[in-house]
Order: C-alpha cells, then structure tokens, then sequence
C-alpha cells in the first residue's frame, strides 16, 4: 500500500499554537477529536493565527507553525476540570518564520482556500504547501524527510 502525504491548515490562535509547537501537539477546533483523525502520520501542517490571543482583538494574520503529523494516536487531554481536548503528536519545525497573510494573499492558490478558514482545518495541495513551507523556512530536504 502506497502511502499518499496530505497537507492540511489548521486555525488557532497565536498563543494556542505556540503551546503546540513547544508541547509536541495539535489540538483543532476547539478540542474536537475528527479534524487530528483525519491527519496520518507523514502529513504536514500549518498552523494559520488570525490572532494573537483567543477572545482578543489583536490581530496577527500569518502562518505561524509547521510541522509533521508523528504518530496515529489521538488523545485526550484533561486541561481542566470541564475542558478535556483532544491532541495529536506533531513534529514542529523548530525555525518556523511567521508569514504575513498578505505575502501571499495574491496568489491564485490562496484564493480557492482562503473561504475555508471558517472551518478550523482543511487540506491544501502539495503546490501550495511547498509555497508556504518555503516562505516559513522549511528546507526542502526536511520536507522530503
């Protein structure tokens, strides 16, 4: 069986992403379990940050991690009493840039998912992740990797 590496957007706020990347996970939507069983391991995600904090009105608008699903287990997690979301483990790249919106919001790619922010987590195709993982740092080798 061939396995086929899928790339994916996930939307969350700055300070919920950088809990992420420094804790080794991925937690979409609001806790919900489906969007992390949708990701394999080998797939790729980016996060995109409308803001800086959830609830806040500070704005940030970029792309501000990227890292590769690692293992199949989704989990939960018990961050309070009543709020027990569900994580995945990610492999982050450690170097990330963040990259404005509006680097890329000219783009044609850009305009057949920007719709699809609303959802929280959508897959791209692999041209418009490369655009990405390139303007983010990534050195191609990592992706290949």
């Amino acid at each position: 069986m061939i396995k086929v590496t899928k790339y994916w957007i996930g939307v969350a706020s700055l300070n919920h992403v950088t809990l992420g990347v420094e804790g080794g996970f991925s937690q979409l939507c609001h806790g919900k379990e489906a969007p992390l069983k949708r990701m394999k391991p080998g797939d790729w995600l980016i996060y995109y940050s409308p803001k800086r904090e959830l609830g806040s009105k500070e704005m940030c608008q970029c792309f501000t991690a990227i890292g590769r699903v690692k293992g199949s287990d989704v989990y939960p997690f018990a961050m309070t009493e009543t709020f027990i979301p569900y994580r995945k483990d990610v492999d982050f790249f450690p170097n990330a840039k963040e990259v404005p919106l509006h680097a890329i919001s000219k783009l044609d790619a850009w305009q057949k998912y920007r719709s699809s922010l609303r959802y929280g987590h959508f897959e791209i195709d692999k041209a418009f992740f490369l655009v990405l993982a390139e303007k983010m740092g990534l050195p191609m080798k990592y992706e290949n990797g």
